[in-house]
């Protein structure tokens, strides 16, 4: 799964006074008491976001500066509500959020308008309509819980991020800005002494409860916890918290304030350059960046001439931060986009190249300060009429959505208008499919024909049984379900057993069981190898793939089958890699054949596929006329030779056969086309699509004995050596 994060918050705060214009447009002159050190710490956050998008090495949990942000943001925001509350007019829900229209809603409209339109013209087309969708939730704050749903599907999982992602952030602010400014007036009302303390309790208790599910979803639903709301506000409420206290904080010591600052800086950097891809985020590894924020937020409340506002208020920084709204805004859809306009493939961009699109979103945030952001935000028109800037808001949200909408109806067009064999219809009606495969291999069209099946459009979405019936157990289940396709009566039973690139072959042996009278068993669980090696998975042992595995070996034994077919991505790494890999994994592969071949059953060790350069369905609809640029070459293509030897051996030992898919994807000469005859091979940037597998099963079903052999010799399509057909 890909993640972007980012800031919404432009405001320079005093200790004790109210921004004026001026000081949003000049920081770097502020007057007397500006906090310059947030400004700073803004540039710092910003910079953070940029260099781990951008790929910069070192700079993996770069993500951690939308968490710094969180935490300015609810303390700037807290520090306005309070200081309104002690006036005498009190606190205008109505002035405050027309001030959040008048920040946010030009320039982020601006952007989401641009990125659309950058969407249309040079990616996917085949995602535009799920790209239009997005652009309506950004519209209206809501792509958070969006990006959080689509992110709990597996085969989800490779696809390329949207270029609306980052507007996550912007969401989950906003949803607690409909909560917070009201919690807090009633909190105020009922409380006449000790303000502070009564507002501050139904506040720390929200936070400890939403801290509480961070850590507990980050386990068993990582998207949700990423880009949930309830699970981010603790880190919102941290700032509030703190600008509630910040009348004691500025009574600290400068002793005590300096080594706070630059503690909370280094807590900040060190979880940037120590988290990665891999840290389970945000559950509680976020308490370091967040600890980090408010530490620089609290020391600065009691400035100290040896704090971290030596660094962060320099005039580089202060000014950075004052563009760091409009560049959190535009890096992204520019990294996404600015490489395709060039014409590359997707996820090829470098990282000199990311840097020189970064470089560019910063002008443009310069750009859109200077001639979108402070002519609205400071316009005469508005001032003191807050249902001017209400009015403006829900103009420009619903303008962006019209937009969307519109844009979601006139979709680019996929295909070249030309047709191609039917895939399926050639190789079921072929006396030799196999031959009829390669000969369709060997003369695959470079663009995409009129008759395409399943459409472009449709391949993604299209979903076998197995994961429509929830048999394709979820990374944290140990579950066995008893999932039985085919002829569920019959007495000769075939099992599928392995990860989702065993269950990308069920349509085809579905096809297969139904045709012959058999019953199939499917058996799979994402990314859990067949191999019994205890595989890594967010730094720790994946030991839910290990108990699922040894109650699917127990459940294959009592069932007695005829054949049993075992496949496994080639991807994955050990938990503890011993010094030979292969003697590794041969072990592994063994111990699972020898395991499965004790209940009597037939043996087949399918090989993983080659893998196309890129997800070949966004690639196929940017290239739709330029198929060759997505097709990948052996031996590139192989994910990992040295996996695919311990297999052949393992299966070598355990008298398993072996049967290597690659001459159906590929090939005498190497080439691994996208497209065979109408239909697309892959779903993806690894899995085999649902119309490509049912497609080959006659083929699929040759090489594992279904069917008699051909009365003439073929090429050999695989490293298994023939065998008889099985019984019917």
């Amino acid at each position: 799964m890909s993640v972007s994060l980012g800031p919404n918050v432009s405001m320079n705060v005093k200790t004790t006074t109210t921004p004026t214009p001026t000081t949003q447009t000049t920081p770097a002159e502020g007057q007397a008491g500006l906090r310059l050190d947030i400004q700073g710490l803004r540039a710092v956050a910003v910079s953070l976001v940029v260099l781990g998008h951008a790929g910069v090495a070192g700079f993996g949990g770069g993500y951690v500066g939308v968490d710094v942000f969180f935490v300015i943001s609810g303390f700037l925001i807290t520090s306005l509500l309070v200081r309104e509350l002690s006036t005498r007019s009190g606190l205008s829900i109505r002035r405050f959020y027309a001030r959040r229209a008048l920040r946010l809603l030009p320039a982020s409209t601006l952007v989401v308008v641009a990125t659309l339109a950058g969407s249309w013209l040079f990616l996917s087309r085949v995602r535009f309509e799920e790209y239009a969708g997005d652009a309506l939730s950004s519209a209206f704050y809501a792509v958070n819980l969006r990006l959080a749903a689509s992110g709990t599907d597996y085969l989800a999982e490779g696809s390329p991020p949207s270029p609306f992602q980052h507007f996550w952030s912007l969401a989950v602010e906003e949803q607690f800005y409909l909560l917070w400014p009201l919690l807090l007036i009633l909190s105020w009302r009922l409380a006449r002494r000790r303000r502070a303390l009564v507002v501050a309790v139904p506040l720390a208790v929200l936070c400890l409860l939403s801290f509480g599910l961070s850590v507990a979803v980050t386990e068993y639903a990582p998207s949700w916890a990423y880009f949930g709301s309830h699970t981010r506000f603790w880190e919102l409420g941290a700032g509030a918290l703190l600008a509630l206290s910040a009348d004691r904080l500025r009574t600290l010591p400068a002793r005590l304030t300096a080594p706070m600052t630059w503690t909370g800086l280094a807590c900040i950097l060190a979880s940037a350059t120590l988290y990665g891809k891999d840290t389970p985020f945000p559950g509680y590894h976020a308490l370091l960046p967040v600890l980090g924020a408010v530490l620089v937020l609290a020391g600065g409340c009691a400035p100290s001439r040896y704090g971290v506002q030596l660094l962060l208020a320099r005039r580089p920084l202060v000014e950075l931060g004052g563009l760091s709204y409009g560049w959190y805004l535009w890096h992204w859809p520019l990294l996404l986009i600015g490489p395709a306009a060039l014409g590359r493939l997707p996820g090829t961009s470098d990282v000199r190249l990311s840097l020189l699109l970064c470089a560019i979103a910063l002008g443009l945030s310069w750009v859109t300060l200077r001639l979108v952001e402070n002519p609205v935000r400071f316009h005469s028109a508005f001032r003191g009429r807050p249902g001017r800037a209400l009015r403006l808001g829900a103009g420009l949200s619903a303008g962006a959505a019209l937009i969307a909408v519109t844009a979601a109806a006139f979709p680019p067009a996929i295909d070249s208008g030309t047709t191609s064999p039917s895939l399926r219809q050639a190789l079921a009606t072929a006396p030799d499919p196999q031959l009829r495969l390669r000969e369709l291999l060997e003369t695959s069209a470079t663009s995409l024909p009129s008759n395409l099946a399943p459409p472009l459009t449709d391949i993604k979405s299209v979903r076998s049984a197995v994961y429509r019936d929830g048999c394709h157990v979820a990374y944290g289940s140990t579950s066995v379900p008893p999932c039985e396709y085919g002829d569920p009566a019959s007495a000769k039973v075939v099992v599928l057993f392995g990860d989702s690139h065993a269950a990308q072959w069920f349509p085809a042996l579905n096809r297969l069981a139904k045709e012959r009278g058999w019953k199939l068993v499917s058996l799979t669980k994402a990314s859990c190898k067949a191999a019994k090696v205890t595989l890594r998975r967010f730094g720790g042992p994946y030991a839910a793939c290990d108990t699922w595995r040894s109650r699917a070996i127990a459940r294959i034994v009592s069932l007695r089958p005829a054949l049993v077919i075992v496949s496994s991505s080639d991807a994955g790494d050990p938990l503890y890699p011993e010094p030979d890999p292969v003697k590794q994994w041969t072990d592994g592969f063994r111990a699972t054949y020898d395991a499965v071949g004790a209940s009597g059953a037939r043996v087949v060790a399918l090989l993983d596929t080659p893998w196309p350069r890129v997800d070949a369905v966004d690639c196929a609809a940017m290239f739709s006329l330029r198929l060759d640029r997505c097709a990948a070459r052996l031996p590139g293509a192989i994910r990992d030779a040295s996996r695919r030897g311990a297999v052949v051996e393992a299966a070598g030992e355990s008298g398993a056969v072996v049967v290597d898919p690659a001459p159906w994807v590929c090939t005498a000469g190497g080439d691994c086309p996208v497209l065979v005859g109408n239909t697309v091979v892959y779903r993806d940037d690894s899995h085999v699509s649902e119309g490509f597998a049912e497609a080959v099963a006659p083929v699929l079903g040759e090489r594992l004995g279904f069917s008699p052999p051909p009365p003439l010799p073929v090429p050999s399509l695989g490293a298994a050596a023939p065998r008889p057909p099985l019984s019917r």
